[in-house]
């Protein structure tokens, strides 16, 4: 059976277009782009093409793009470069809805004596700008807000928040991942100082990612070592993933218009048909200031682990709104903060999609869901105690 896959917002498959390109820099082209002699400097001019490219998705100029492994180091670096050119300033703020890569990290910084703050968000996911705000002092060493969340796909205002904090003297990262390659990314309109994206989000493998470092922001290595990356990551490059990021960025760049237009049309028929045909469902998020391609639905009185093994007998690929991967039962972190109903963040299903999901395969979810959720709830005491039928 072959997988019907919505879980887009975990990982990407790698793209035809982007595995072809790779795939010569496992063999033909394996020299290495740090060696003298012309085999190895052609691969070094094919990583400054893939450069070029990553920039140009973002708007941003070749030699402030630096290449990591992933998302999470990106975001690590950013954090504690900011923290190692701010010596003194022991203050650090983000969200209560960040990816773990930056919501365990402040976590870890807290318990090393730093001041944290974490900014709440609405019932819709959206950020207390006000909040935000008040809390930029003169001790504040960075600020680091998502661009959007992967799991409610709420867009933050990262342009106006970055003015603010830029305007007080504070160091400002966004964690892009999400955002990347789904939404238009401007660096020249937004004065962040550095950004995270990863590209297994926008179908390049696994284990390469980004990070842009604004030309003039202080600087000081994560991982260091030799001369590669101009001295900001030491370690031989990983160079087909290079270049499978940088096919990748240039695909993306040319599908924005279809994600605002053909898989935003497919979401919206997805979420809609199902809010229609499920009673007691709610729309986990702003449906306005979101990603085009994700919806997070709470199915009230079931559980969504339940809901994903049924799924998954029909081959159809989401994800649970529960902290399932860690053995809680409790609903995940974003939902919490945004206060959503004990019933529905249990049941809580998100839908993220791709440029491969098609109209079939959204009617096929519209087909098969209703009936598991039915189903669920017949079993299911607390639908029958709260006399839902």
């Amino acid at each position: 059976m072959k997988p019907i896959y919505v879980d887009n917002n975990a990982t990407t498959r790698v793209a035809p277009e982007v595995l072809e390109e790779m795939l010569p820099y496992f063999s033909e082209l394996y020299g290495n782009p740090s060696s003298m002699h012309s085999f190895g400097g052609n691969v070094a001019r094919m990583i400054k093409e893939s450069r070029e490219k990553v920039a140009k998705l973002i708007s941003a100029k070749p030699e402030e793009i630096l290449f990591t492994a992933c998302g999470t180091e990106s975001d690590s670096t950013a954090i504690r470069a900011a923290l190692i050119s701010n010596p003194d300033r022991k203050h650090i703020i983000t969200s209560r809805v960040e990816h773990p890569a930056i919501k365990n990290l402040f976590e870890n910084l807290a318990k090393t004596g730093y001041r944290v703050t974490f900014v709440p968000v609405d019932s819709k996911g959206l950020l207390d700008l006000d909040y935000l705000y008040m809390h930029l002092d003169d001790d504040t060493a960075i600020v680091s807000i998502m661009w959007a969340n992967n799991e409610s796909g709420v867009i933050f205002p990262v342009e106006e928040i970055a003015q603010a904090v830029k305007a007080k003297g504070i160091v400002f990262h966004t964690d892009a991942v999400q955002a990347v390659g789904k939404v238009p990314v401007d660096m020249k309109k937004v004065q962040a100082d550095m950004l995270s994206m990863s590209g297994h989000k926008i179908h390049a493998p696994k284990g390469i990612g980004a990070l842009y470092i604004r030309k003039g922001t202080k600087f000081s290595p994560f991982l260091i070592g030799g001369h590669q990356e101009s001295g900001r990551r030491g370690g031989t490059e990983n160079v087909s993933s290079i270049i499978g990021l940088g096919k990748a960025c240039e695909m993306a760049l040319s599908d924005l218009d279809q994600m605002s237009t053909r898989i935003k049309k497919m979401r919206d028929k997805l979420e809609n048909t199902l809010i229609k045909t499920v009673t007691n469902t709610m729309i986990n998020g702003d449906r306005e200031q979101r990603l085009p391609n994700t919806t997070s639905i709470g199915f009230e009185f079931v559980e969504g682990e339940a809901i994903l093994l049924m799924m998954d007998e029909f081959g159809i690929c989401a994800s649970s709104g529960s902290a399932c991967t860690s053995g809680s039962l409790e609903p995940s972190h974003v939902l919490r903060a945004m206060g959503v109903p004990f019933t529905a963040a249990h049941g809580s299903i998100r839908f993220s999609l791709s440029t491969y999901n098609t109209e079939d395969e959204i009617d096929f979810i519209i087909e098969k869901v209703p009936p598991i959720i039915k189903r669920l709830r017949e079993l299911s005491p607390f639908w029958k105690n709260n006399k839902c039928e």
